[in-house]
């Protein structure tokens, strides 16, 4: 049985739930930005609703949407939402991310039915991993969601002035921003996560734009200056949030 997770301002139940509480989804809740003030937030991937609920923090968007595709972490999710002190901004939808792109972005959708900030911290491993829990492998495994339609997706549901943020492997980095770029979506911001100074860089947070950027904001980010102590980086990006930040 997993402990309920308890932050500053809210408190995740994830027993239900294949992904648990991790670190990307912490990096990307607090990474994202927020500074183009976002009226509508879409969460893709949703698992336990925890970047949803960080978004609700940070900012005053009034409508906060999440799609999650697996049925106890989508009802686990609800209860998350329903628990927490922005309740009334946030929704969770039951289904994939395929039909709900084919039901929301027609040619009839107008500018103000889209998103301004879609985040997704999708599954990743491309190779097939059989841990013995089907719902954790599918939570993990691209196939159930592969960055392809992701991203095919995500420019059809984003607004003109829009971003896109996600986590993904680095070693994915070069080949997801070529992917992007075939659909008009263009890096914005990078940062380079590792885990310690001495560690190789292990993830890329990733912030995407509708028009091409010229300065993209590249920096890097290490976790630990050794284990368990934080660095200043990730103290600043995450107080907010831990009780122990």
């Amino acid at each position: 049985m997993s402990k309920p997770f308890i932050f500053k301002q809210f408190t995740i139940n994830q027993d239900r739930c294949a992904m648990k509480i991790g670190t990307d989804g912490v990096l990307l809740g607090a990474w994202a930005s927020v500074d183009h003030n976002p009226y509508s937030i879409l969460d893709i991937g949703a698992g336990t609703g925890i970047i949803a609920l960080m978004l609700a923090q940070r900012s005053a968007a009034d409508n906060i949407e999440a799609i999650e595709l697996d049925a106890d972490a989508y009802e686990q999710c609800t209860n998350n939402f329903e628990a927490s002190d922005w309740a009334d901004r946030l929704f969770c939808f039951h289904a994939g991310f395929d039909e709900f792109v084919d039901e929301y972005a027609t040619d009839e959708t107008e500018e103000d039915e889209l998103y301004d900030l879609i985040v997704s911290n999708p599954p990743f491993y491309a190779e097939e991993v059989t841990s013995g829990n089907k719902a954790r492998d599918n939570a993990r495994q691209n196939t159930s969601l592969p960055f392809s339609e992701l991203v095919s997706g995500v420019a059809k549901l984003l607004t003109t002035n829009g971003r896109f943020a996600t986590i993904i492997p680095y070693k994915e980095e070069e080949e997801f921003i070529k992917l992007a770029e075939n659909f008009k979506l263009y890096p914005l911001k990078i940062t380079r996560v590792k885990g310690n100074v001495k560690a190789e860089v292990k993830r890329s947070l990733l912030e995407f734009q509708k028009t091409p950027c010229t300065n993209i904001k590249t920096e890097e980010l290490v976790i630990e200056n050794d284990r368990h102590v934080y660095t200043e980086d990730y103290i600043n990006l995450t107080k907010d949030f831990y009780l122990k930040m």
